[in-house]
């Protein structure tokens, strides 16, 4: 299989609204960088949208989305089977004790859950050294959690805002989507 570009349409996941958008979805992916053979946790994987395009970007790459919501679950696993990559492991259950028989990752995407006393620390002591983490807020309980992990593991904070246009009467505007804060962080290898 030829690897393919992260950044699928938002209408080519069945989903709920739960959903990493477009455009923030192929900025994460460019952050958490597949690599051959490597392992990604997607926490609160919502549709699964991260670990698809994870798979569907490198072939031999592996995925386990991590989502308590048992419809959401189902519809990851159907998204995947839908969009090529059936292989992705989905387990149905909430972080952090979830992650707790998972093998250890190369990179994690925590995408839900991050207000969730333990989660962020769990991802990050279960990463491997050399590895990659990614989260995505937007609220502002998850914007100060990641402000707050940044001062404690270090990496980088990014704000990321899309906009487009849309019709506003015999006019376009531009409707701007929720912004997201982005933290991603190196593990020191040992």
């Amino acid at each position: 299989m030829r690897p393919l570009v992260p950044g699928l349409p938002d209408d080519a996941y069945e989903h709920d609204g739960q959903l990493t958008k477009r455009h923030v979805r192929a900025i994460t992916l460019a952050a958490l960088a597949p690599t051959p053979g490597a392992l990604l946790w997607d926490v609160g994987a919502g549709s699964g949208s991260i670990a698809i395009e994870w798979l569907r970007a490198e072939p031999s790459a592996r995925a386990v989305a991590v989502e308590r919501d048992a419809v959401r679950a189902e519809r990851a696993r159907g998204n995947a089977r839908m969009l090529g990559v059936a292989q992705l492991d989905v387990v149905t259950g909430s972080a952090p004790e979830a992650l707790s028989e998972l093998p250890g990752p190369d990179a994690i995407f925590i995408g839900g859950g991050l207000t969730t006393m333990g989660v962020i620390d769990r991802c990050w002591s279960s990463l491997r050294p050399g590895g990659r983490i990614v989260a995505n807020a937007v609220t502002l309980e998850g914007e100060r959690m990641l402000t707050g992990v940044r001062e404690r593991c270090g990496g980088e904070l990014a704000r990321i805002e899309i906009a487009h246009a849309e019709p506003l009467g015999s006019f376009e505007a531009w409707r701007a989507q929720l912004p997201v804060v982005q933290w991603s962080a190196h593990k020191e290898p040992l």
